[in-house]
This record gives structure tokens, C-alpha cells and sequence, in this order.
């Protein structure tokens, strides 16, 4: 570390000025580094940490044996996660009747698609069946539960397996590797 030199002389010259003495100007920092430490601990102590946030998935009780009624395929939307980040659905019909395909972006486009087909049928007749290709990502099935909580779709169901129909379907109409 430096210091001022305070020494009253001006090089050994005996003019017979004399000249004052200069007080150090050295600052000690110790208390302002004390003083940052303890406002970082303040602060870390202070805040409240995010906590993870995750969705809830309620799924049927394997225990209760209840008897429901078969779903009619025109309360059905069903929706194929797809490459690209883009989603296909078909609406009111099932795979084997030749129904129309239609493709939507993830986001506000199938938020749409979404709301309109569940005006077409009562609230809670409305169902979704959500099946991810082999080309979907991870991304693709949480962006689709996202959907699912902000849509607030009650009834949707997420299968894995396609059936015969909906691989023709998919590879015929989507040119999808299934």
C-alpha cells in the first residue's frame, strides 16, 4: 500500500520556509466492507425465494370401479402432437371416418382451436384426448398441459398408444413418421 509523503522538507535545500505538515489520507475501509456484508445477508435473509411451481394432474382412483358411459366420438377432440412444434386435430369424428386434420401453432392458435370446438358441445360432454407422435418433444406435452390449465379443459386424457386408424390417418394425411 502507498502513502503521502509527509515529510516537511523540500529536497535538502535550507530555504528557511517552513511548511506545514500534511495529515495522512489514508481511509480505513474496514467498517464500509463490514457494512456491505451485512446488507448482502440482509437481503439474502429478506427475500423469499422462489419456490418450484408445478401443475397438479388429478387422474382417476384405480381402487373405485364406476360405471361410466361411453364418450361419443362428436364430444371428442383429438389432438396429435406433431413435429415443428406444430399440433393436429381432428374434432367430432373418429379416425376411421375420414375426418378433416387441421394443423395450429402451440400458443394462442391452438388456445383457439380450442375454445371453439369446446363451444360446439356442452361443458362438461367436452372431452380431449391428447396423443403424442413420435416426433413430438417434451416441450410439446408441457406446453399442451399448459393449454389444458389455461383453456380450463375439466375432462382430457393423455394416451400413448395410436390405434391402427389414427397411424393411417397420420401417416397418409400428416406424412408423420408413427
Amino acid at each position: 500500500m502507498s502513502e503521502i509523503d509527509t515529510s516537511g522538507g523540500g529536497g535538502g535545500k535550507g530555504d528557511g520556509k517552513v511548511r506545514s505538515k500534511k495529515a495522512s489520507t489514508r481511509i480505513d475501509m474496514t467498517p464500509m466492507v463490514d457494512l456491505g456484508f451485512l446488507l448482502i445477508t440482509f437481503f439474502i435473509l429478506a427475500t423469499t425465494l422462489s419456490k418450484p411451481s408445478s401443475m397438479t394432474l388429478n387422474v382417476p382412483d384405480k381402487t373405485k370401479t364406476e360405471e361410466t358411459e361411453p364418450i361419443k366420438a362428436s364430444n371428442v377432440m383429438t389432438i396429435f402432437l406433431g413435429k415443428d412444434n406444430k399440433a393436429h386435430y381432428i374434432f367430432g369424428k373418429a379416425a376411421n371416418e375420414d375426418p378433416e386434420v387441421k394443423t395450429v401453432g402451440y400458443g394462442y392458435d391452438l388456445r383457439k382451436a380450442i375454445q371453439e370446438e369446446a363451444r360446439k358441445v356442452p361443458a362438461d360432454k367436452f372431452v380431449i384426448v391428447i396423443k403424442p407422435t413420435k416426433e413430438s418433444t417434451y416441450r410439446n406435452m408441457v406446453d399442451i398441459l399448459d393449454e389444458m390449465a389455461i383453456t380450463k379443459t375439466k375432462r382430457y386424457a393423455l394416451v400413448d398408444e395410436l390405434t391402427a386408424d389414427e397411424k393411417a390417418l397420420i401417416k397418409d394425411k400428416l406424412k408423420l413418421d408413427v
